[in-house]
């Protein structure tokens, strides 16, 4: 994958949360002797029996451009995201910015389509920029 991932200096992933969890509808911290990698990046999990449903397919649980907010890269930019606030869309994990700056993911809502078009193509194409 071209595009950078929303990752720590090592290489950490969902700020130590568990991806699978997402899924089970309670994102959970991952603990940080259970991990895998992926596409660069390191995922801890919860459990061992999530390492294993993650690691049968990565691609299925790992959140969608690369783990940055999905408004931003539906903009074009690389912006960090809360791991507590997401989506799970198409059998999709999306994250979204939530801080000071105010929340993202209304803004996905109202236009969910259109922004998911435009963001899978700036993921694709390799063209999300620094949001600075």
């Amino acid at each position: 994958m071209s595009a950078v991932q929303n990752v720590a200096d090592d290489h950490l992933a969902l700020q130590g949360y568990d991806p699978v969890s997402y899924f089970d509808g309670t994102p959970t911290e991952g603990e940080a002797g259970i991990t895998s990698e992926h596409d660069g990046a390191v995922y801890r999990f919860a459990n061992q029996a999530n390492k294993d449903r993650f690691d049968a397919a990565p691609a299925d649980y790992a959140p969608q451009y690369g783990g940055w907010c999905a408004v931003a890269a539906s903009e074009g930019k690389y912006f960090p995201v809360n791991p507590e606030t997401y989506e799970i869309s198409d059998n999709k994990l999306y994250l979204f910015y939530n801080g000071e700056q105010g929340n993202t993911l209304p803004q996905w809502e109202e236009d969910r389509e259109n922004r998911r078009a435009t963001a899978d193509k700036h993921w694709a194409e390799g063209t999300l920029e620094d949001h600075e």
